[in-house]
């Protein structure tokens, strides 16, 4: 049985006074990699006013450069995908024989290619402490990975965070709370240090009622927003999606919209703008167009 849904996902800034834009960088298009059927798309952007030359990143994301030739005192992003959810077995993967217990090293090509993804930055006390709790453990791969993602779901209290970027891993762990984008980059560091390529995914996130058990769902109706997690490159396997703010991996509800090296180069819009106070207006819906065996 397959879901099909409409997302619809708007941002408007408005600006105190006229000002130019400097261009703007947008990462609101499913990644080639997603999983999800997206059978159509669309951006439409106000003021009309603007040229826009789409393009991938070095990471094969997609990314629309837009450029403003006049002052303007809005910018309106309104996005619209329809998407066919169809379950799958998240955990449905192949790991090649040298790489099915933990720990592992990647064959020499394979760790060339994923090189930017497996540096670790440096950490303070609070990290090595958190790093110590798995050294000894030898486990299959596939039970490690479960059990890092499950470990920082169970310590952390998801807090929103309107502020830009993301906290230290150290203040991630000494606070035992943070964002999704705080806890996806805690998982992204953590698992570089024990040697595994990882990256930052930013995507949309689909909560859908279950039919059969609406009444027994803490989900109450269907909802999305903008969500942060983790993808690992297991090989065989690929690139593993794995969400520490549900501790679950990623499902038929997760659509990639940037993976990348840092946070910092997959923020969903990216630009200057000249000297003005700004408001910021979202807003993200699901509609169940229809539901097909």
């Amino acid at each position: 049985m397959s879901i099909l849904v409409k997302i619809n996902h708007n941002t408007r800034y408005s600006y105190s006074t006229p000002v130019f834009l400097a261009p703007h960088l947008i990462r609101l298009r499913p990644a080639p990699h997603c999983r999800t059927q997206i059978l159509s798309y669309s951006l439409n952007i106000k003021p009309a006013q603007h040229s826009i030359h789409w393009q991938q990143d070095p990471f094969n994301n997609h990314i629309a450069r837009l450029i403003f030739p006049d002052k303007l005192s809005e910018l309106s992003l309104q996005v619209e995908i329809t998407a066919d959810i169809v379950a799958f077995n998240a955990y449905d993967f192949f790991i090649d024989d040298y790489a099915m217990t933990w720990p592992f090293s990647y064959k020499e090509d394979l760790a060339l290619d994923l090189t930017s993804y497996l540096k670790p930055q440096v950490h303070d006390v609070s990290m090595h402490n958190f790093l110590s709790e798995f050294k000894h453990s030898s486990l299959s791969t596939l039970d490690f990975l479960i059990a890092i993602n499950s470990n920082i779901y169970n310590r952390l209290r998801y807090v929103e965070r309107l502020e830009s970027g993301v906290q230290s891993c150290d203040t991630t762990l000494t606070l035992e709370s943070g964002s999704c984008r705080d806890s996806a980059w805690l998982l992204v560091q953590a698992l570089r240090c024990f040697g595994l390529a990882a990256r930052f995914v930013s995507g949309y996130s689909l909560q859908l009622v279950d039919n059969i058990s609406v009444q027994e769902s803490a989900i109450k109706k269907d909802s999305t927003d903008l969500h942060a997690w983790t993808e690992v490159y297991v090989p065989g396997a690929g690139w593993i999606g794995l969400d520490p703010s549900s501790g679950l991996l990623a499902g038929e509800g997760y659509i990639p919209l940037c993976c990348t090296r840092e946070p910092s180069s997959a923020a969903p819009v990216s630009g200057l703008s000249g000297a003005c106070e700004t408001t910021l207006h979202f807003e993200n819906r699901v509609t169940r167009l229809s539901d097909r065996d």
